[in-house]
């Protein structure tokens, strides 16, 4: 399946969001490749850094959700965005949100931005060896 093909199996009123999302998140972390693949027992988009997620989307039957793993390692980045974010719901590495008006593309771009830098592969790599 591509990521097309993922966003158009969706609800038609997803669909314009998710695809605003995808474009985000390639946009602004260029250092992603996106890939449909399963996680949690289904399908979603997944933003691989060097074969390691960094970013899923994905669309469920109440909501929709950004898995983000810059913020499930960052403390301060998760309650950065969780302050930004108030009508989007947080977890530990997820965001789950309903529309555009729980997650304002200028907000999520500024996300991506500061997640962008941050080199998962590097630190789930290191954290296998022990390493802080």
């Amino acid at each position: 399946m591509t990521i097309s093909e993922y966003i158009l199996s969706v609800p038609s009123d997803r669909q314009a969001l998710l695809t605003a999302l995808h474009d985000l998140i390639v946009t602004h972390d260029p250092g992603v490749q996106p890939v449909i693949k399963p996680m949690m027992g289904k399908e979603m988009i997944l933003y691989e850094e060097r074969s390691y997620m960094k970013y899923g989307l994905a669309n469920s039957k109440a909501y929709m959700s950004l898995h983000c793993m810059p913020i499930y390692m960052n403390p301060q980045l998760h309650a950065k965005y969780a302050g930004l974010l108030p009508a989007a719901k947080f977890q530990k590495g997820c965001i789950n949100f309903t529309g555009t008006a729980d997650m304002p593309p200028a907000i999520v771009a500024a996300l991506i931005t500061d997640c962008s830098s941050i080199d998962i592969a590097a630190m789930l790599e290191n954290r296998k060896r022990g390493k802080k």
